[in-house]
């Protein structure tokens, strides 16, 4: 098709001026097409944002990390602890002498209360591990000491505070030293954590207390189980191997046969941060669905609008088409103004997607992304939208026959 740039410059005058005539109906028309691109924007955001604070909770959960969980038999398909656990200290012990591609291997339990600091209480979790969880967890003390060997040994009444506890606790920073009742047992305070952040579920890691697990178990819990064991492999290439030594080493020691379900479950941090990946892509994909059914709504509304245009200005054509103009003017013209309603629209939408986004991060707390490429995509199909159905119309215009089209009343 071929225009000259003059006459290129006077039909998108044209198109424009008729799209402003109408300025309400083409503000309905653009509003299917800035809701569905604002939608693709702002879900694009959550979902990059979402991907990188997975990365980062695969990071922070540890060094090569590996949880064990209590289990149970398999039930509807799914396997999943519905009674008392099975797991000891004796486990974590045989794990740690007995599978070589494991580094460090800590008990775990886990109760929940109120702790009392003076006048200041705070509800949190208390975690009760062993000495090798900082390792494992690659989580530091910033103040203060980790507590000892002797200290699990002797199931001391000392603790470690998450930085959230320790600034509600104690405001002025000196934590390090004092004294706490955690449900009503007196606890001595000998460390604060460095600061973690918020995990893939926006839950806040820095809202809890670690404590020799022998203390939780016997001052707080009164029972010989444990809750998890947490484990880390030698190196990042010997996870898969630490699991199945640790599995074929707990099935021994349960005596458990090779026909039964194992009484635990193992889980990697990989395994962890896929589920929920899963979990957020399925939401996505849900959401930008919605957002596909919008613009599609947006598309028809253009085509409709488009339609009833060639219909009103008929006589408009005819005379053009009467006076020289070439059907291929009339088909661009038509073509440029659907394009225009539907990437004016794509315009507005992605503004308001970038605004939504940074809202929504803020007033939720969920970490957001809006990058170049998602920007492009939108604007390019909003783009795309117009010319597909933009065209029909457009060919409509341009196939009148200017005797009929100047009869038109």
């Amino acid at each position: 098709m071929r225009v000259s740039l003059m006459r290129l410059v006077n039909i998108t005058k044209v198109g424009f001026l008729a799209i402003a005539r109408n300025k309400l109906r083409s503000a309905l028309t653009m509003l299917g097409i800035i809701i569905g691109v604002g939608c693709v924007i702002t879900i694009v955001a959550l979902g990059a944002g979402a991907s990188s604070s997975i990365q980062a909770t695969i990071s922070s959960l540890g060094t090569n990390f590996v949880m064990i969980f209590p289990g149970a038999a398999t039930q509807s398909g799914a396997h999943i602890f519905t009674g008392e656990s099975k797991l000891t200290p004796d486990d974590v012990q045989a794990i740690k002498t007995e599978a070589p591609s494991v580094a460090y291997a800590s008990a775990g339990v886990r109760s929940s209360g109120q702790v009392v600091a003076g006048e200041l209480n705070w509800g949190t979790t208390i975690y009760g591990v062993d000495v090798d969880w900082p390792f494992i967890r690659a989580w530091n003390v910033a103040q203060g000491s980790f507590f000892t060997e002797g200290d699990v040994r002797t199931a001391a009444k000392v603790c470690i505070l998450g930085a959230t506890v320790a600034e509600n606790l104690f405001p002025a920073g000196d934590a390090v030293g004092q004294g706490i009742r955690i449900k009503n047992v007196p606890v001595r305070v000998v460390g604060v954590l460095e600061r973690k952040g918020g995990n893939m579920m926006g839950q806040d890691q820095d809202d809890q207390i670690i404590a020799p697990y022998t203390t939780v178990m016997k001052q707080l819990q009164g029972k010989s189980r444990i809750d998890l064991i947490y484990v880390s492999a030698a190196a990042a290439d010997e996870v898969k191997e630490a699991q199945t030594e640790i599995e074929a080493l707990l099935r021994q020691r349960h005596r458990i046969q090779p026909n039964q379900d194992s009484d635990f479950q193992i889980r990697t941090q990989e395994e962890i941060a896929s589920t929920a990946a899963q979990t957020s892509q399925t939401l996505s994909y849900l959401l930008i669905g919605v957002a596909a059914v919008s613009l599609l709504v947006g598309g028809i509304g253009i085509m409709n609008i488009m339609l009833v245009s060639v219909t009103e200005r008929t006589r408009e054509i005819g005379i053009r088409l009467a006076i020289g103009a070439k059907g291929r003017h009339v088909l661009l013209q038509f073509l440029l103004e659907a394009i225009a309603l539907s990437a004016s629209g794509g315009i507005i939408g992605i503004i308001l997607g970038v605004i939504a986004s940074n809202v929504v991060s803020k007033a939720a707390g969920w970490a957001t992304t809006v990058s170049t490429g998602s920007i492009a995509l939108a604007f390019g199909f909003a783009a795309a939208i117009g010319v597909f159905f933009g065209f029909y119309p457009a060919r409509k215009a341009s196939r009148l026959d200017p005797i009929d089209a100047l009869r038109y009343e």
